[in-house]
């Protein structure tokens, strides 16, 4: 049986590219080899840069932050640097009367030590609350209370 003369019989299966509609002049997003190149991607040219700015060679800006650790005061003068004068220095002490001197005042008061004993706290440190001050700039850095 031979076939109608109104119906054209195609002689090869229609390709992948025509078959799902591929616009073969779209840049595609990877090479394509070209005639004489293997598949493999030797001797092929990377892709240029589709829909991206080329590479800036802006320079890096890095900036340094020092952390001070916190510094717990007590009643003996501590080395540090002073966060105001930015200066490495040891505090100076200087006394104040806080609540300990206060109640041992009070309690040798109940005792009996009326007449001037009462107010020996007030001559001991070791019953004063600290103040820790920068000898260059006189910032107050720091307190250490008795109680």
């Amino acid at each position: 049986m031979s076939a109608p003369s109104g119906n054209v019989v195609p002689s090869a299966p229609p390709s992948y590219e025509e078959a799902m509609g591929i616009n073969m002049n779209y840049p595609q997003p990877y090479p394509v080899p070209g005639p004489g190149q293997k598949p493999d991607g030797k001797g092929m040219n990377p892709p240029p840069y589709v829909g991206q700015p080329p590479p800036a060679n802006n320079p890096i800006t890095v900036q340094t932050v020092c952390v001070q650790q916190p510094v717990l005061f007590y009643d003996r003068p501590v080395q540090m640097r002073c966060p105001s004068c930015n200066q490495l220095i040891v505090t100076r002490l200087s006394y104040d009367s806080g609540a300990l001197t206060w109640l041992s005042c009070g309690g040798l008061c109940l005792l009996g030590c009326v007449v001037g004993c009462c107010l020996i706290p007030f001559c001991i440190d070791a019953l004063k609350d600290v103040d820790h001050t920068c000898p260059k700039c006189s910032a107050l850095l720091g307190s250490y209370k008795r109680l």
